[in-house]
């Protein structure tokens, strides 16, 4: 087999992530990762070893997970964001904490994903960085914050918005999102997967539906509002086939090597809501036909990227304007490369690759830095004992 770094993998050992990861490395012929579980993260039981090279993948798709870090036993609960948040980052920072203990090294910064799991945070370093974003109040530390819908509304207000995407701060594959629009006389709809139950609780579905007037859709911006809101510029998307069209790019050691066009009848092109695969040929010719370039769409996903240096691969939502003429980045993903059967855009270097190839491709060809891994005066093993979560409403 060839010669590679001693890697770990941090996930659900049993999930498509890490077996993807799995398949990639035996693709490369090296021998497969350690897996470690993220419920062993949570419940400080983590230990790795001096010479590791340890990879964190998301800890989705695990109820007993999802139940420590977001304090509820139905996974299909939208509230929770604040607290799952908090509890994600704590136990990042045990995990990162407990490997350079033991003189291994984490893949990617983890202070980094704390950022691209608050959107707020995220898309005011993306603006800072000079990446085009939709215009958002609540972008950035020092953005408005959202208590309810008389902020929002106050918020639209005072920016001269009409249209917008109103999303949970630290909410994932569109939990919880509402494309809101308003008009004259005070009229007021949202789209949204977000279900109300007679209680007022809030639940995921996988049917987009729609909410109308002040009351209605203001009581689903209160009850998401405790968790954290952020709030921005709804874009005229471009059209495919007669539904909106964006694009998900991956971006792999600084080189965007795959991307996806999603389209949708709703605003919301997420392929779980209905979204579909649309045509990758036909985007690049629109893109051609209005003057601009496909190379130009892919560094705007590349510039985003390198907004976080720490991180060898993210996904990318890309938004074409309407006319397939301008480009803005919506959202940079921490683990948006669950993308299966997508191989290598031509010339990316990943030809032939899946995502996950192309993330082992980059490990081989640049193994991550070990200077300052170690901390002073420990060897060994160590634990992610900070890691560690209650089941309540702290942590410790």
């Amino acid at each position: 087999m060839t010669a590679g770094p001693r890697l770990v993998v941090v996930g659900d050992p049993a999930g498509r992530r890490v077996a993807f990861f799995q398949d990639a490395l035996r693709a490369a012929g090296l021998p497969g990762a350690r897996a470690v579980a993220w419920l062993d993260v949570l419940c400080g039981r983590a230990r790795f070893a001096a010479g590791e090279t340890v990879r964190v993948d998301s800890p989705g798709e695990v109820p007993a997970v999802d139940r420590l870090l977001r304090g509820t036993d139905d996974p299909a609960r939208v509230e929770g964001g604040r607290l799952w948040y908090e509890r994600f980052t704590a136990a990042l920072a045990g995990l990162a904490a407990g490997a350079a203990r033991a003189g291994a090294v984490l893949v990617d910064d983890p202070a980094e994903t704390a950022v691209l799991f608050d959107k707020r945070l995220s898309h005011g370093r993306l603006a800072a960085a000079g990446v085009p974003v939709p215009a958002s109040p609540t972008s950035g530390p020092a953005g408005a914050p959202v208590r309810g819908w008389d902020d929002l509304v106050a918020l639209m207000a005072a920016a001269g918005l009409r249209r917008v995407f109103v999303k949970p701060a630290h909410g994932s594959s569109a939990s919880g999102v509402l494309a809101l629009e308003t008009a004259g006389g005070g009229r007021v709809q949202a789209v949204t997967s977000v279900e109300r139950d007679g209680a007022g609780r809030l639940f995921n579905s996988l049917r987009v539906r729609r909410y109308t007037g002040a009351r209605e859709v203001g009581a689903l911006v209160d009850a998401l509002a405790p968790d954290g809101l952020h709030v921005e510029r709804w874009l005229p998307k471009a059209v495919q086939g007669g539904r909106a069209a964006d694009l998900r790019v991956v971006v792999t050691g600084g080189r965007a090597t795959h991307a996806v066009v999603r389209t949708s009848r709703s605003p919301l092109t997420n392929l779980h809501l209905g979204g579909a695969r649309g045509d990758l040929a036909a985007a690049r010719a629109a893109i051609a036909a209005a003057g601009s370039r496909w190379e130009e769409a892919l560094a705007v996903c590349e510039r985003a990227a390198a907004a976080f240096p720490g991180t060898r691969c993210v996904g990318v939502d890309l938004l074409p304007g309407a006319g397939w003429r301008r480009f803005a980045v919506g959202e940079v993903n921490a683990f948006g490369d669950l993308l299966p059967g997508l191989t290598g855009l031509p010339g990316s270097g990943a030809e032939g690759l899946d995502t996950y190839g192309a993330q082992v491709a980059d490990l081989l060809d640049r193994p991550p830095d070990r200077a300052g891994a170690t901390v002073a005066g420990t060897s060994g093993t160590a634990t992610a004992t900070t890691a560690t979560v209650t089941t309540g409403t702290g942590r410790t």
